[in-house]
C-alpha cells in the first residue's frame, strides 16, 4: 500500500512541475509579447511592391540570411514582428533564432494560411499569401507563442 502512495506522489510532484513549467513559459511569452509590441507596431507596415506567385503553395528554406522587410524573427520564444501587414500575393519569411525548434502553423487549417512544420534553429520558412485576411498562427511546441498576419489588397 505505501508503494501505491509513494507511487501517486510522484506522479502528483510530476504534474504540478510540469503545470509550474506551462505557466512560466506562457508568462515569459506574454511578457515577451507586450514588450514587443510597442516596438514591433512601427516596424509593421504595408510593402509598395509585392512577390507575385501563380499558386498557394508554401516553400521551406534552409537559408539563414537576414530578415528582410516581409519577415517575422522567432527568438525568445515569440514572433517578432507580432502583427504584420502585407499585400496579396506577399511572401512572408520566418526565420528561427531561438535554439529551440518551432513551427509556424495557422489557428485555422486551410491552404490559405502556413504550416510549416519544424522549423530547427537558424532555419527559415516562407508562405506566400494569395487571399487576403487575416490569419492568426501559433507554435505547436509553445502554446504561448502566437501573432497575426493581415493581408489586404
Amino acid at each position: 500500500m505505501n508503494k501505491q502512495k509513494g507511487g501517486a506522489a510522484v506522479y502528483i510532484i510530476v504534474a504540478i512541475v510540469v503545470v509550474a513549467a506551462l505557466i512560466v513559459s506562457f508568462v515569459l511569452g506574454t511578457h515577451k509579447s507586450k514588450s514587443n509590441t510597442a516596438a514591433t507596431t512601427a516596424k509593421t507596415t504595408t510593402p509598395t511592391s509585392t512577390t507575385t506567385t501563380t499558386n498557394n503553395s508554401a516553400s521551406s528554406s534552409t537559408e539563414t540570411t537576414p530578415v528582410a522587410e516581409n519577415g517575422v524573427v522567432i527568438d525568445n520564444l515569440a514572433f517578432s514582428p507580432n502583427t504584420l501587414t502585407v499585400k496579396v500575393g506577399t511572401k512572408v519569411t520566418w526565420t528561427n533564432n531561438d535554439s529551440t525548434s518551432h513551427t509556424v502553423t495557422a489557428d485555422i487549417a486551410s491552404t490559405d494560411g502556413p504550416k510549416s512544420g519544424t522549423i530547427e534553429s537558424q532555419k527559415s520558412y516562407s508562405f506566400t499569401f494569395n487571399k487576403a485576411g487575416t490569419y492568426s498562427y501559433h507554435c505547436d511546441f509553445h502554446p504561448s507563442m502566437h501573432a497575426t498576419v493581415t493581408v489586404v489588397q
